[in-house]
């Protein structure tokens, strides 16, 4: 009796495990959204540090990163726990965010002039150049504007999985939250880590002999700002694709006429479904940054009448 016991203590540890590694997948693919922009916004937070800074400015914004989700993840289960009507407001939020981000990207543009962009790329590669400028100071402010960065992203990235795990027992939502976590951190400044060092390891190729290493040195050189612009425009997509899908999934009769679409187009039924949540993102991030404006204009003239 107490092996049969033991064999079915087995057995629903592997189911839960089993329920645990789906549920994150899950959560995985929905927080891809945020993903690619948080590869591309870390990457960009490094420009400007010295060569042999990169790795250690990566290092100490990941470690940033964890402190934040240790923050976030006690939260979001707390919320989970004790106020679960709240998750899916957040999660509109989250999706309203994730959206506004994206129209923002595709209205950089007209909202931020090339001069603008000019000016800001100048002025820190002036930060790096000028030896009168305190360098350490200089890399401070870029570790902190950088985990300021994650931390709203992680928070996207905990209350998108945290959506994906309400309603499910209070330990397979740590557990799925925790490996997120880990997860992302992870992979994205791995990643990151590869991306700020790439054009330095085609310059170490090109200084060798031998054409084989001469040509994955000249290859990495040009793939390394295409890579960039890549995440970029990726994470653009996959913000109105995962941000739409949240908010038509947040609004029931708007959800099931896109899964009615689906399922009548047929074959294609789900990329005609994902045009539509994109659509749907589309149009949150627009209504979001009107909102936006209009509040930030308002809280100027508050301001100036104020004073």
């Amino acid at each position: 009796m107490a092996g049969a016991s033991l064999l079915a203590l087995l057995d629903d540890i592997a189911t839960i495990l089993d329920d645990v590694a789906v549920m994150t997948k899950v959560a995985a693919q929905k927080t891809a959204g945020v993903l690619g922009d948080d590869l591309a916004l870390n990457a960009e937070q490094v420009s400007g540090v010295r060569a042999e800074r990169e790795l250690p400015v990566v290092w100490a914004v990941a470690v940033g990163s964890l402190k934040n989700k240790a923050i976030l993840v006690p939260a979001a289960l707390a919320i989970s726990t004790f106020i679960p009507w709240a998750v899916m407001p957040l999660l509109m939020i989250g999706g309203f965010y994730l959206c506004l981000e994206g129209v923002e990207k595709l209205a950089h543009k007209w909202l931020h002039s090339p001069a603008e962009d000019h000016a800001h790329h100048a002025e820190e590669l002036a930060a790096v150049a000028d030896e009168n400028i305190d360098l350490a100071a200089f890399e401070a402010d870029k570790i902190k504007g950088a985990i300021r960065t994650d931390f709203v992203l992680s928070a996207e990235i905990i209350v998108i999985a945290l959506g994906t795990v309400a309603g499910q027992p209070f330990a397979a939502q740590l557990a799925v939250l925790v490996g997120i976590a880990l997860i992302m951190t992870v992979g994205v400044y791995g990643f990151v880590a590869g991306i700020v060092k790439m054009d330095d390891l085609g310059m170490h190729l090109l200084t060798k002999p031998g054409s084989l290493r001469q040509t994955v040195g000249k290859g990495l050189l040009l793939t390394a700002p295409k890579l960039m612009k890549a995440l970029t425009v990726i994470g653009t997509a996959a913000m109105f694709l995962v941000g739409g899908g949240i908010l038509a999934h947040g609004v029931e009769p708007l959800h099931h006429f896109i899964e009615h679409i689906g399922e009548v187009v047929g074959l294609f039924g789900g990329v005609v479904a994902a045009l539509l949540n994109a659509l749907v993102g589309v149009a949150g991030g627009a209504l979001a940054l009107a909102v936006v404006s209009v509040g930030g204009k308002l809280t100027a003239v508050f301001k100036g009448q104020k004073a």
